[in-house]
């Protein structure tokens, strides 16, 4: 169990996969391709979840993780959110990025049980990174503090390792 916090107030209890075989899904990329989980096994995969493309600790994790999937061609970089193919299109058109967003139809909450149901963000994912090497997950980080960033260093390192 996790406890989700804004500003240090708890808003959400979760229970998220954590550890283990990564769950398979299958999302819909900004060009309605999809993108299968378990295609992607052959590399290591940094999956990125934030709450809310429109806020700024989201668009700073995503902008970063953009940056970082071009120095590390080696890496599968995936954003996942639950804000809409036309939100995640706006906001790459003013950001510049260029990478494989994709939005959540409930497919991968399904599988990883993050939705956050009260607080500042409600019906949201709560703010995760996953690195998958070979179908498991080798590193989850589950950020508490919604409004906190994850840990970009020890995620990179452990998805180039």
């Amino acid at each position: 169990m996790e406890i989700i916090t804004f500003q240090h107030t708890p808003v959400a209890t979760i229970n998220p996969v954590k550890s283990g075989p990564a769950p398979d899904f299958t999302l819909k990329d900004l060009h309605g391709n999809p993108v299968t989980l378990s295609q992607l096994a052959d590399k290591t995969v940094l999956v990125s979840v934030v709450p809310d493309i429109n806020t700024p600790v989201c668009s700073t994790q995503t902008r970063y993780f953009n940056e970082a999937a071009a120095r590390t061609p080696e890496v599968k970089f995936l954003t996942i959110s639950n804000n809409t193919a036309e939100e995640f299109k706006s906001w790459c058109a003013s950001e510049g990025i260029d990478m494989t967003i994709l939005p959540d139809d409930g497919a991968f909450d399904k599988q990883y049980h993050l939705r956050v149901f009260d607080g500042p963000l409600p019906g949201r994912l709560a703010r995760a990174i996953y690195v998958i090497k070979k179908g498991n997950i080798a590193h989850c980080e589950i950020v508490n503090e919604i409004s906190d960033e994850p840990d970009y260093h020890k995620a990179l390192t452990i998805a180039k390792g």
